[in-house]
Formats: structure tokens, C-alpha cells, sequence
């Protein structure tokens, strides 16, 4: 594999085009919206002279990983001599179906395509196209080029041999690649969104306020950060769509979200992104204040 295309340059999206061109992949990066193309690339030249400061790479490397990438607006345009596709769109399942629909019409017949989704059928999402047995998952953490893990999620018609190729991929990327089978969450959400609705429903019932809730998981359970402050960091909608799945998938109570996760969702309070979630953010400060809606 030479030749990559990722479709989305959000978070995820640049992350995953960062870690590929870094390891010298040719990698194609489109997004409708022009500016967020050029977001994406200041994103990564940041991230890149991060790495720099750090000794993490050279001038060289830096120079080499920008020159591998290419910004493209047309999904048509930017697949025909892709090895691989990788959808890093927003966690929508319509959208996912629209895309795949069109990397399955435009891209060769031997490309595989994969999917970034945290949480949406591999399956159904698979068919749609006319390669089913090429279709997987790649889930990616964030931050992508820090974060080891990539969630490799078979669906029902992934052949052995896409599934033996992504994950040798993924160790070329340096990545610890791990198989999993293809069921609502698959296994990181599965465990993680629970918690994190548990931890929201901990705060909505009074038992203790953000800090707290917080305190309690990263002292007593040495995780490096809370999970309210995660939920920040992933994005309230995101934690919300990826708990309506698994509630969806499953019909179980446990997985359904707690009311104040919606609230606090259609106010438009999505954490990180917004602004304020469970913390207020300030664009170049570290400093972590409670909402106002939730301080004593």
C-alpha cells in the first residue's frame, strides 16, 4: 500500500492523514468545506512542530510529511488511485452510507475501504457497496498520532486477508492494532460509554459534582483524566450518538443516556468543541474551570 484517501479533515480526519504521511504514505485529504482543509493543515503543521520541539523528528521529517499530503474537495477526484480509504466523517450513519455509496462507485475494485466510526455497524455499512469482503473498520484514537491503539472491527463479509492487511498497516503505522467483531460499540465504547453515562447520571442525581466524580476515578482508579472531563474531550454529541447506538443495538436500559447528556446537547453544550460541557474552555489556556452551570 502507497496510497492513501481520508475522507474528513476534522479532528479525527487530520489526525489519521498526520500519522499516515508521517510514515510515508501518499495521502489525499478531503473535505467539502475549503477552510477546513486549511484548518487541517494548520492543525498538522502545529502538531508537526510539536513533535519538532520535542526532537520526536527532524526539519526533514517535518518537510517530507507535509509534502505527502494532498487536499482534495471531490471524493471522485481524490479516490482514483487509492490503496486504501479511510472515512473519518462525523458520526452520522446516513452520511457514512452516502459516502461509502460513492467511494464504492469512484474507487478501484481492489481498494479497501475502511471506517473510522466509533461505534456504527461495519455491516451496514458494508452493504451498501459492492465489496463487502473489503469493507472494515479503522478505529483510531485521539489523539491519532499519540494514542497506540486502532480498533480493527470485521464485519460479517470482511475477508481473512483485508483483515490480515489492515493490521500489518496499522503496525507500520506503529500502532498496536487489536481484532474485534463487528457489535454495537465494539469493545471500547462498549465499556467506555457506560461509564461515562454513569458518571453523568452520578452528577444528575446529586451524588457528587464534576471535580468530584472526577477526583474519585483518576486518584482512586489511576485514570489520567475523568471521565466528565473526557466526555468534554470526545464531545457530548459524539458520547451521545455512540449511547443511542448501543441502546438502539441492544434495547437494553443501561445503555440508555441520561437525560441531562441530551440536555445538555441540544443547548449545544458539547464540550471541547463548544466551549463548555462539564468544564468551560478557553482557546489557549490550560487551566480547567467547572461550568458555571455546575459550580457550588
Amino acid at each position: 500500500m502507497k496510497n492513501i484517501t481520508v475522507i474528513g479533515s476534522g479532528t479525527m480526519g487530520n489526525g489519521i492523514v498526520h500519522t499516515f504521511a508521517q510514515h510515508g504514505f501518499k495521502v489525499n485529504m478531503v473535505d467539502i468545506d475549503e477552510q477546513a482543509l486549511q484548518r487541517a493543515m494548520a492543525t498538522i503543521t502545529k502538531n508537526l512542530d510539536r513533535q519538532l520541539s520535542k526532537d520526536l523528528i527532524t526539519e526533514a521529517d517535518k518537510s517530507d510529511t507535509i509534502n505527502n499530503i494532498h487536499i482534495f474537495n471531490s471524493i471522485k477526484d481524490a479516490v482514483g488511485n487509492a490503496d486504501l480509504v479511510v472515512e473519518a466523517a462525523t458520526e452520522n450513519i446516513d452520511l457514512k452510507l452516502k459516502i461509502f455509496k460513492e467511494l464504492d462507485e469512484y474507487s478501484p475494485a481492489a481498494t479497501i475501504l475502511a471506517s473510522n466510526t466509533s461505534s456504527i455497524s461495519i455491516t451496514k455499512i458494508a452493504s451498501v457497496t459492492n465489496r463487502p469482503d473489503k469493507v472494515i473498520g479503522m478505529h483510531f484514537m485521539n489523539p491519532v498520532p499519540v494514542m497506540k491503539l486502532v480498533e480493527v472491527i470485521r464485519g460479517y463479509a470482511t475477508s481473512d486477508e483485508v483483515t490480515d492487511t489492515i493490521m500489518e498497516l496499522s503496525r507500520k503505522l506503529e500502532k498496536v492494532p487489536v481484532e474485534v467483531n463487528d457489535y454495537p460499540g465494539f469493545v471500547a465504547n462498549r465499556i467506555l460509554m457506560p461509564m461515562i453515562n454513569e458518571a453523568i447520571y452520578t452528577l444528575y442525581e446529586g451524588v457528587a459534582g464534576v471535580e468530584e466524580i472526577d477526583t474519585v476515578m483518576k486518584l482512586g482508579m489511576a485514570h489520567p483524566m475523568g471521565p466528565l472531563q473526557l466526555a468534554d474531550f470526545i464531545g457530548l454529541d459524539v458520547c451521545l450518538a455512540i449511547l443511542n447506538v448501543l441502546y438502539t443495538g441492544f434495547g437494553n436500559q443501561k445503555y440508555a443516556p441520561c437525560p441531562l447528556l441530551v440536555n445538555m446537547v441540544t443547548a449545544g453544550s458539547k464540550g471541547v468543541k463548544s466551549g463548555s460541557g462539564f468544564y468551560e474552555y478557553v482557546a489557549g489556556s490550560k487551566e480547567l474551570k467547572v461550568a458555571a452551570k455546575f459550580s457550588k
